[in-house]
């Protein structure tokens, strides 16, 4: 809205980044399936990145669709295959544990991001630094991502990589 979208106009980003997702959710699995789960996690990461970096540039509503596209499209895809890792790198018996780990600090990523995200306006007058530090953020989670090792050999009691 400060961009002089209306209410609604601004609202419906927010669909059709969620509509996006879904398709992401498909594309990245089907890409991983065939590309390997690292391979795209790290640039789905990256595209996430980019894409926040993005906001910096944009100011028009067409621009905005373009870019909720993109995003939903990344994070949607992106997120689930957390599961894939965690099935290849941890033994079944802990998979539980595992998936309420990732899904605990995701979740407090999400919680922190709107009161950090309005902090960060309070104090700087925009979003740029908002952006930025987000940017980083899934850069450096990109970088995390291309240190894992290959997976080892399913242990007794671990699931097997499809």
């Amino acid at each position: 809205m400060l961009c002089g979208a209306s209410a609604l106009a601004a609202a419906s980003i927010y669909s059709v980044e969620g509509v996006a997702g879904l398709f992401g959710r498909l594309l990245f699995g089907v890409l991983a399936d065939r590309l390997g789960v690292k391979r795209v996690i790290v640039g789905g990461l990256v595209l996430q990145a980019v894409g926040i970096y993005t906001y910096i540039y944009i100011g028009e509503l067409t621009q905005f669709y373009m870019l909720a596209m993109v995003l939903g499209l990344a994070y949607g895809g992106v997120m689930p295959l957390y599961a894939v890792l965690a099935r290849d790198y941890f033994p079944a018996h802990v998979m539980g544990t595992v998936l309420g780990g990732i899904t605990m600090t995701s979740s407090i990523g999400m919680a922190f991001g709107p009161v950090g995200g309005g902090w960060i306006f309070d104090t700087f007058g925009d979003y740029q630094w908002l952006y930025i530090s987000s940017a980083g953020i899934g850069l450096a989670a990109a970088l995390v991502a291309l240190t894992f090792p290959r997976p080892s050999a399913p242990q007794e009691g671990q699931l097997q990589p499809a």
